[in-house]
């Protein structure tokens, strides 16, 4: 099919067209204009991105794949699909990557919505759906590198993995995911590295421009949100000056239900497994009330803490983004450019807890399926034995800061030697020290509770007070006042992290002609990373638990507004089909601290007066830390080709050294203040400093043989590594849990911790049946070495008399194995109809002291399915993303007790109309199977671990270009 009838019925899609793309998303031109191919290059090295040929490129004119077609341009579905099979079949290792539709026009909110229809990458989501955190070929976020024009981006969480809701999909102009080895691309990835791509004004010479308008509604929690979008681009000076701006404003509200068990369950010790002492921290779950664990009570299991309730969310979004490009001659070019993002994402749930932990004398009735307590009943009349319900209301600041400066140079020495310079910042920063909240409230009237377990991601609930009144019904009335509830539990907490990356990099290509080698290439790198974290909270000073047990006070004593209002959410947990309480009696927290500060010089039942200063957050220096990370790296790779041929052959040399700060102090003593309930008094804590340094040599080698213009084999082999977590190099501690009688001392990590490092190969065959179309299938095995796993060892000994404790640290793993397989296809056909597909297969298991175990974070199957129709002025389209449920963690209850990731589909679909040029119309719709993400321990319906589900979401979209 030619051009110009494409350009004739040019069509405007809308936001979610990238989701039907099957790997890309929307390209702004076909894969044989020129234009196109300096946009959408692969990174080449850490900061030449932005050189105006890449190796794909090179390759296709070495080919003769490249044909010069002046202005032509397509924004068509078949334009991008073209655009993508040519990526892919000149890209020089294997690589898959979506672009935007236009200037500055991504088609989804979220970058990693559209990552997720790539081949062998799936998502992680946060609260409203949103995608957050992206997996390549089944390892985590852990393995995966991202970058933002070949630098590395900040990270505002405690690792390096990237979470993509800070960044508006609109301030990118495309993306590529590289699942292959090479040794001018930046290292620190063993899955994938995805480097995201930034428009330049050369892609669109002239004055271009377009505004967005968007709203969009979710139906579960009938809450409306909107956006605004603006980018602008031109040339000056017979196109030797360029610029572009953009800016994006968004505001959205969200909810989510949610339900999980926040205390874990609870497990008998089982004589039958040398690595499982029990963590039932009332005394073992006794049936027949012997007071023996009897043989029929090994490994019995049953409920600790469980919640049910909704976060809501209202996130607003703002960025900034410029660039000047200036090409003073046609030997030189000079790249000045800027990105500044704020996510302010608070979130506050209101939530209902429930801890029917067991303790002798506080069950009876029990029932018993499977090695699982399945109901019991509590009517103790002990206040401390009974079930307290509990109003939990939990809040989140969540205010990130992202900020990306640099400034790139090309120098075309001679016609043979082209030398490239880059220097960059990249910062991130989220300050919540002491600003998160999880306060709950108890219920302090006597009742009789019955609590049984179902298929469901909640229990069933029944809870009847002495008074005649039943909690679900009192709550739905408004029968409860706060005269009904006691102060209890108070933590507040957040941490102050800043991540500030400066990179700078030097490199050149010269043009060989001889022995073989068309193309050297060679660079150094100098990359200084420093990442601190304050962590700020009460729990470490026993604050949390001032307001507690014995010293609780009367809500009612407090004053008024202390509980705010009652409401009952639309659509609250519809799906789950259990009987519990369903409405909320929801409190105001910055009230309630005011409350508690004004009840200051009342006297305690110890006689001393209660001081709201013993309760307030402080630094905690256990959980805080600094890390300083200085990587020095060299380069130099071969680019190969012959009749029928090309490759290329390479190595980095990379050095990095590490020092990290971090505090401990001793647990002197602790104090039992009631069931579940301890403080620990801690000796002065003591700075510890500890320094490291490793040298890695990763060889590489890519090569592709072209059996026919249509047909060729891509081989690659590679070793490749992934660095430890920022906050795992930190040798950092926590003893938290002693408060509530958890009694386990968590280690953070310590600067010893050795990377991953993976030997790698490809192995890709592709086949260019057709215009625009394609099916491959490729096979992949990469051999893992030092993947970092946590050790969990009971009944330790760590100087605190009295109480053993089980010590849980993160540790290099003996080794691990992934092999995979990877089928796709894409096809349009010439009546407007299209397909795409996507399979990804995964087979991984690890070793851990010599045990055998499931290599956490890896999905066994991804797979995918699009179906589209793209005809005058409509676009039409349905696309299926499905997710194998996948190991999350190993061994929570003992060997073999892991908690599963539930497999989950997320459907999406969209309408577009072009009205004209100019004008044009979109309707999206999200998640319209509306399938929650849960968790189990080991896929047991009675044993869920976790409840998230989003609800769907429509959006509708007006969208002017000029």
């Amino acid at each position: 099919m030619n051009a110009a009838p494409l350009h004739r019925n040019t069509l405007y899609f809308g936001v979610a067209l990238a989701l039907l793309m099957p790997a890309t998303g929307l390209s702004q031109t076909t894969s044989d204009s020129a234009p196109a191919a300096q946009e959408s290059q692969a990174p080449q090295s850490d900061q030449t991105t932005q050189s105006p040929i890449s190796q794909a490129d090179e390759t296709a004119k070495k080919r003769g794949n490249v044909t010069e077609l002046g202005t032509v341009t397509v924004t068509g579905v078949r334009g991008s699909l073209a655009r993508s099979a040519e990526l892919k079949r000149d890209a020089t290792t294997v690589q898959d990557s979506i672009s935007a539709l236009e200037l500055g026009r991504f088609p989804d909110d979220n970058v990693a919505d559209s990552l997720s229809h790539i081949t062998g990458v799936a998502i992680s989501r946060t609260a409203g759906g949103e995608g957050q955190k992206v997996s390549v070929r089944g390892l985590g976020p852990d393995y995966t590198l991202t970058t933002f024009n070949g630098r590395i981006l900040a990270t505002d969480g405690a690792g390096r993995d990237f979470a993509f809701d800070v960044l508006p999909a609109d301030v990118i102009s495309g993306a590529d995911v590289i699942k292959g080895a090479q040794a001018s691309l930046t290292e620190g990835a063993i899955g994938g590295l995805i480097n995201l791509r930034s428009a330049s004004p050369f892609d669109q010479k002239g004055q271009h421009g377009i505004v967005r308008l968007e709203g969009d509604r979710n139906q579960m929690s009938e809450l409306n949100g909107r956006k605004f979008s603006a980018t602008y681009s031109n040339t000056f000076f017979n196109d030797t000056l360029g610029i572009l701006l953009g800016v994006v404003r968004a505001d959205r509200k969200d909810r989510t239900d949610v339900a999980g068990n926040d205390g874990g369950w609870t497990r008998n010790p089982d004589p039958n497994d040398p690595n499982w002492w029990g963590n039932a921290w009332g005394g073992n779950i006794d049936p027949n009330g012997n007071g023996v664990l009897d043989p029929d009570e090994y490994g019995l299991i049953g409920p600790g803490q469980f919640r049910v309730g909704s976060i809501m969310e209202d996130k607003k979004r703002r960025a900034y983004s410029g660039k000047i490009e200036w090409h003073p001659s046609d030997d030189v070019r000079i790249v000045v450019d800027g990105l500044k993002t704020r996510l302010n994402s608070p979130q506050v749930s209101y939530q209902q807890s429930y801890y029917p932990l067991f303790a002798p004398g506080r069950w009876s009735n029990m029932t018993v399926q499977n090695g699982i307590v399945t109901g019991f009943t509590m009517d103790n009349p002990d206040p401390s034995l009974r079930l307290n319900p509990e109003l939990l209301n939990q809040t989140q600041y969540r205010v990130v800061d992202t900020d990306l400066y640099g400034i790139n140079g090309e120098w075309k020495v001679t016609p043979a030697l082209t030398l490239t310079g880059d220097l960059y910042r990249s910062t991130s920063s989220r300050h919540s020290g002491g600003q998160d909240s999880y306060v709950v409230l108890r219920m302090n009237q006597p009742n009789i509770a019955r609590i049984t377990l179902g298929p469901n991601a909640v229990p069933n609930v029944d809870v009847r007070f002495n008074d005649g009144r039943d909690l679900a019904t009192g709550l739905a009335n408004n029968q409860f006042t706060a005269s009904d509830f006691n102060t209890h539990y108070m933590e507040l907490s957040g941490d102050n992290i800043d991540d500030k990356i400066t990179g700078g990099t030097v490199a050149g290509k010269l043009v060989v002609g001889r022995w073989g080698v068309d193309l050297l290439r060679f660079g150094v790198t100098r990359t200084d990373r420093r990442k601190s974290r304050d962590l700020v909270n009460n729990t470490l000073n026993g604050g949390a638990d001032y307001y507690s047990e014995a010293n609780a006070i009367n809500v009612a004593d407090l004053g008024g507004g202390v509980l705010s209002h009652n409401f009952h959410l639309p659509n609250f947990m519809s799906d789950v089909d259990s009987n519990f309480p369903r409405s909320f009696l929801a409190f105001d927290v910055p009230n309630y601290l005011a409350q508690l500060q004004a009840y200051n010089g009342h006297l305690r039942p110890d006689g001393t007066p209660y001081d709201y200063a013993m309760a307030a957050p402080a630094w905690n220096p256990l959980q805080s830390y600094r890390v300083s990370e200085k990587t020095n790296a060299f380069y130099v790779e071969a680019d190969m080709s012959g009749d029928r041929w090309d490759g290329n052959i390479g190595a980095r040399l990379v050095k990095t050294r590490t020092s990290a700060q971090a505090w401990d102090a001793k647990i002197l003593s602790i104090t039992e203040n009631g069931p579940f309930n301890y403080t620990a008094k801690y000796a002065a804590p003591t700075p510890i400093t500890e320094d490291a340094n490793y040298t890695y040599l990763l060889p590489s080698a890519n090569f592709t043989w072209h059996f026919t213009d249509e047909l060729q084999l891509r081989a690659g082999v590679a070793k490749t590594m992934a660095r430890p977590a920022v906050d795992t190099l930190a040798p950092t501690n926590t003893t938290e849990s002693v408060s509530w009688g958890e009694f386990t001392q968590v280690y953070g990590g310590n600067v010893n911790l050795k990377p991953y490092t993976a030997t790698q190969g490809d192995l890709s065959l592709e086949w260019y049946f057709a215009d625009h179309s394609i099916a491959n299938v490729a096979v992949f095995e990469k051999r893992i070495k030092n993947q970092i796993t946590t050790s969990f060892e009971p009944g330790q000994d760590i100087g605190v008399p009295g109480y053993l404790f089980n010590v849980v640290r993160p540790i290099n793993g003996d080794h691990a194995k992934v092999r995979g397989l990877e089928l796709g296809l894409q096809h349009f056909w010439e009546n407007g109809f299209g397909v795409r597909a996507q399979y990804t297969r995964n087979l991984s298991r690890s070793w851990v002291n010599g045990e055998k175990r499931p290599l956490e974070g890896i999905a066994p199957a991804t797979y995918s399915l699009g179906v589209m129709y793209e005809k005058g002025k409509w676009s039409l389209g349905v696309n299926a993303d499905h997710t194998d449920g996948f190991v999350k963690a190993v061994n929570v209850l003992g060997t073999g007790y892991n908690e599963l990731a539930d497999s989950l589909t997320w459907l999406t679909a969209h309408v577009s109309y072009r009205v004209n040029d100019m004008l044009s119309f979109t309707l999206d719709g999200q998640n319209l199977l509306d399938d929650p993400q849960t968790y189990s321990i080991n896929g047991n319906p009675l044993l869920s671990d976790g409840y998230f589900r989003y609800g769907r979401s429509v959006n509708l979209g007006v969208n002017l270009r000029f």
